[in-house]
């Protein structure tokens, strides 16, 4: 299934300690579930019970304690190489790692999770470098990939997986609401998507959750090719 919309994203390389990292932006989709690993699948994604709700294996459940279909298949990859993962929160507050230890038999590959909501303790628990943080702030592509890079180091894991961004409703240091970074960082690369999403705070939320699951999907699934 395609979105309506053209893909106007334009892939970014830039060097990173540890690995290459691809940012990638935005495309907003509207109506419609994108197949999933497509730049479309970026941006407005429907929620449970929204239009196209269901209809990619990524899409989440009928209830928000219901796992995204990419937390299960993530657990599946990192099982099949004996890997493991750790997460970075902000925005989403501790949601990503609720998807990943809903899934029975998660032990064997999550490590566990930091929620970083504080700028300053994005520095002091995840390792973002303090003088990216003054000069960039805490909703950056930069910053994302320095959430994942740090805490995949930190705690001692084979990937690591990070949020940031502005749940809303309010524009957040000039940043509009629903802007988002996710990121992955394993041992060859990191990827970083920024998203535009709309809708209220536990939409932008769970959308952030959906979309960080996907990209560790993505990066986990390269690095096994």
């Amino acid at each position: 299934m395609t979105s309506t919309h053209p893909d106007t994203s334009q892939a970014k390389n830039t060097a990173q300690a540890g690995g290459m990292s691809e940012v990638e932006d935005s495309v907003e989709v509207e109506g419609q579930v994108p197949p999933p690993g497509s730049l479309e699948a970026e941006g407005r994604l429907p929620m449970p019970g929204g239009a196209g709700a269901g209809l990619a294996d990524t899409a989440l459940g009928d209830s928000p304690a219901t796992s995204p279909r990419a937390a299960v298949r993530l657990v599946e990859l990192l099982k099949a190489r004996r890997a493991t993962v750790a997460t970075a929160e902000s925005l989403t507050g501790g949601l990503v790692g609720a998807a990943l230890t809903d899934i029975p038999g998660v032990s064997a590959v999550y490590r566990g999770g930091v929620v970083v909501y504080a700028t300053d303790l994005k520095a002091t628990l995840a390792g973002v470098p303090a003088d990216l943080l003054a000069d960039l702030g805490p909703v950056h592509a930069d910053t994302a990939a320095a959430l994942a890079s740090g805490v995949r180091e930190r705690l001692g894991a084979t990937y690591g997986l990070a949020t940031t961004g502005v749940a809303g409703p309010d524009p957040q240091a000039g940043i509009e609401a629903g802007t988002v970074y996710v990121a992955a960082a394993g041992p060859e690369a990191v990827k970083v998507r920024k998203l535009a999403l709309s809708g209220d705070r536990a939409t932008v939320r769970q959308g952030s959750v959906q979309a960080a699951l996907e990209l560790a999907v993505e990066l986990v699934t390269e690095e096994l090719a």
